[in-house]
């Protein structure tokens, strides 16, 4: 077949692939646990070959080499979602964030940025000749179609996904092949007040509703409680290891779903080695770019769709702070305000903010008068709807700023309330 000529005749060490990259070019990694290790590795083992290379990444996982240090003047990191590997350089300056949607980031990369290196990770080639993507199509899979120069990581242990997910062998200039296990997400840690928000979550969905669901302790909790629920669907931008549960059990069908009947459609996925076998050449799963599936458009042709988010902080007004601390960025805006605005345009859309009522072991409320200075407000007040702490459901949405800063104080910690109803009695001259 011409196609394995191809391949063969491109694969190349991942020393002789790097030498693709030059010095001043903008060179975008693949996303999340679909970051080509491999190939990042060796472009930090020969740092002193390039200088002022920007490595434009969303959320990095395994390592964030290029954020270090030593890195300075070889290559400068340019994030799109900070993480816990990479705030402490765009604190410290060696690394920079650039706000966006996470729908929007193939349009940046179109119409602003431009692309002269793709280094991501992909599957071995098909009988056609056609690799997937894998687990991070996301902004990877457009990144590449517009890249000058595509570098691949060939994994056999990179799950094949389906949908829009493929590149062939004859769009991409060299092949890395390098198998190792997909980096895996430990379980979250679920405790009584994530289990008392999920429940409280749950009595905000609907049998047949569409969901979208993010990763870690709240998410997974909000499943726990809807196992009584029937004909639920999934459009969201990714999915864990509960979404599989609740499918084998029957909660999740799809079958109710307007856009994409019996397809659980995500953009990337992170969790364990359960999730990723369930993926692998399944064709009730279908993954498609960011710009398609967190399209607000896209996801409001879901009737009753279910946007759950979760947030750093929310003022009195029901602006919501989930990026920053004060003016330190610990995060991104990602695909919250993606999915609060297409629940917006739903037929029966809700979209959910979903908290622990505080932080710091307790010592520091999550509902406040007034955001930290600096704070960066990630979903307007004028598209907040819910917001659910282990305290009940505030509903947001319609109500003056008087009626949504007591609906607020109703689901804060008790021992902070006195100090909001004080505010509130100042801000509204009347008494709570």
């Amino acid at each position: 077949m011409e196609w394995k000529k191809i391949y063969d005749k491109r694969k190349r060490t991942a020393e002789e692939a790097i030498r693709m990259i030059h010095s001043g070019d903008r060179v975008v990694l693949g996303h999340a646990v679909g970051i080509p290790i491999v190939l990042t590795d060796a472009l930090a083992e020969h740092k002193e070959d390039y200088v002022d290379v920007e490595l434009i990444q969303m959320f990095p996982l395994g390592n964030a080499r290029f954020a270090e240090p030593d890195m300075e003047g070889h290559f400068r990191l340019n994030t799109l979602f900070v993480g816990g590997l990479t705030k402490g350089a765009v604190r410290d300056g060696r690394a920079d964030f650039t706000p966006c949607n996470f729908h929007e980031t193939p349009k940046l990369f179109d119409e602003l940025l431009g692309v002269d290196v793709a280094v991501i990770q992909v599957t071995p080639p098909d009988k056609h000749g056609y690799v997937s993507c894998g687990v991070s199509v996301d902004y990877t899979l457009p990144a590449a179609k517009q890249a000058r120069r595509i570098i691949a990581q060939v994994n056999s242990q990179m799950p094949r996904t389906l949908g829009d997910t493929a590149l062939h062998v004859s769009e991409i200039d060299c092949f890395v092949e390098a198998e190792h296990a997909v980096i895996e997400l430990p379980s979250p840690n679920i405790g009584e007040v994530e289990k008392a928000i999920g429940e409280n979550c749950a009595r905000l969905i609907r049998d047949g509703d569409t969901l979208q669901l993010g990763i870690g302790a709240i998410p997974d909790a909000v499943l726990l409680f809807l196992k009584e629920k029937r004909d639920l669907g999934i459009h969201s931008e990714m999915i864990s290891d509960g979404v599989v549960e609740l499918i084998e059990e029957g909660v999740i069908t799809n079958a109710k779903k307007n856009l994409h009947p019996g397809k659980t459609v995500v953009t990337f996925l992170m969790g364990s080695r359960r999730l990723y076998d369930y993926v692998d050449d399944n064709p009730s799963v279908a993954m498609y770019p960011v710009s398609y599936v967190n399209d607000p458009y896209v996801v409001g042709q879901n009737d009753n769709l279910v946007s759950i988010n979760s947030c750093i902080q929310v003022d009195l007004m029901g602006q919501i702070a989930s990026e920053s601390v004060g003016m330190t960025q610990i995060s991104g805006t990602g695909g919250q305000v993606d999915f609060v605005r297409g629940a917006k345009l739903s037929k029966g859309g809700r979209s959910i903010m979903a908290i622990p009522s505080t932080a710091s072991q307790g010592r520091v409320s999550k509902i406040v008068p007034i955001l930290d200075e600096g704070a960066a407000v990630t979903t307007l007040r004028t598209d907040v709807d819910y917001v659910v702490t282990e305290y009940g459901v505030a509903r947001l949405r319609g109500k003056n700023l008087r009626d949504r800063a007591k609906a607020l104080i109703d689901v804060a910690h008790p021992k902070f309330r006195p100090g909001l109803i004080e505010e509130y009695s100042r801000r509204f001259h009347c008494v709570y």
